[in-house]
């Protein structure tokens, strides 16, 4: 048990920014107010220092894309149509991925399949560190659409090679299971009725149910097609990438819509549907009550990309707290993990980063102490 005394909080939940301690026990944020006692505690001096939540990477593949093996678990170049696989397996736990995440105040993310197939497996919320790491599992279902796997198949000469065939696979697979789910509930408490157990099937179901979102690798070009399948089902969708989102800021407020994750912008754009580099639209999403998160899409970019993204939006009009909230409470919201993780409050996991100023508004903040579950894993 401790007491951080002397901290600027920015708690991204219902206190807002306060001058205030906190009492950590148990790997929880037990207390946040003025003046809290510290008999019997630890004191950690935050005085001078911004306190915010952990980010929260909400679309990332790291320890699946291992540095020098030709083939990423995470990236199954098989077959369009892979429900059945599982991030899950496909993740090393100890790579380094994780502590060059942790150093940039990374302390939980969403972890996926590549976006090679239309539809690619279940993601998990995984924490940088700690004893019990898994948040959530499964968390979503990860599709894609455009230019990867239209990238991948179509040197096969195999489908999908166009938008049509993407659009065509994903809607029958939806259809699939929507008709699994009707045998499975006809058949009732007789078992010889229910029909033949799918993996694929069965792990579209939580789709179906409204209980995970379909996680969509989408551009300018697919967004709309993309919003017309959630509604056409009746299911939750993130838009992830999102270049040229402020092209439909009105239609992406669609109640489907949980959240849209913008990024990654380090690597050099490609024609076409990545070619509309449009930060502002973080703003006017977020303007419209969407929530809006941004990504590393790590390790495939550089580790620091949450600070740049939040930076550039900041750059193109965004309030610095409320930019601050795409990389904590809104990435939280979007995975379903905003009881654990996002923001500052009691009863919540102790993730949490002590910066010299606040890292949206001063370009040369430093990242001084990075705690998860109440332990400190990296102090600078």
């Amino acid at each position: 048990m401790y007491v951080i005394k002397g901290g600027t909080l920015y708690t991204m939940g219902p206190k807002g920014v306060i001058d205030a301690d906190i009492r950590v026990e148990n790997g929880k944020i037990a207390q946040i107010g003025p003046d809290l006692p510290t008999e019997g505690c630890e004191v950690i001096n935050a005085a001078g220092l911004t306190v915010t939540p952990g980010f929260v990477d909400a679309h990332s593949h790291i320890g699946g894309f291992p540095e020098g093996e030709e083939q990423a678990d995470l990236n199954e170049i098989t077959n369009p149509l892979t429900p059945e696989l599982d991030a899950y397996y496909g993740i090393n736990p100890d790579s380094k991925d994780f502590a060059q995440a942790i150093a940039q105040g990374i302390t939980t993310s969403c972890l996926v399949p590549g976006s090679a197939n239309v539809v690619c497996g279940w993601g998990i919320v995984l924490k940088s560190a700690g004893e019990d790491r898994l948040l959530l599992h499964p968390a979503v279902m990860k599709g894609a659409m455009g230019i990867n796997p239209k990238g991948c198949y179509c040197g096969k000469g195999a489908a999908p090679m166009t938008r049509m065939a993407i659009a065509n696979i994903m809607k029958s697979y939806l259809r699939s299971v929507r008709e699994y789910m009707d045998k499975k509930a006809a058949a009732g408490d007789d078992k010889t009725k229910l029909p033949p157990y799918d993996a694929g099937l069965e792990h579209g179901i939580p789709v179906l149910e409204k209980k995970i979102p379909f996680k969509v690798h989408s551009y300018m070009h697919d967004m709309m097609t993309l919003l017309e399948i959630a509604k056409e089902f009746d299911i939750l969708i993130t838009v992830d990438h999102a270049q040229g989102a402020s092209d439909f800021a009105d239609e992406l407020t669609d109640p489907h819509v949980r959240g849209v994750i913008f990024g990654p912008t380090s690597e050099p754009l490609f024609p076409g549907e990545g070619g509309k580099l449009d930060y502002e639209c973080c703003k006017m999403l977020d303007d419209r009550h969407v929530n809006i998160a941004v990504m590393t899409d790590g390790p495939v970019t550089v580790f620091n990309m949450l600070l740049y993204e939040m930076g550039e939006a900041v750059r193109h009009g965004m309030d610095p707290v409320r930019a601050l909230g795409m990389t904590t409470i809104n990435a939280a919201r979007i995975l379903g993990v905003e009881e654990r993780v996002g923001s500052l409050e009691e009863g919540k996991d102790a993730d949490l980063l002590f910066w010299s100023a606040l890292p949206t508004e001063r370009a040369d903040a430093n990242l001084k102490r990075v705690i998860i579950d109440g332990k400190t894993v990296l102090q600078n």
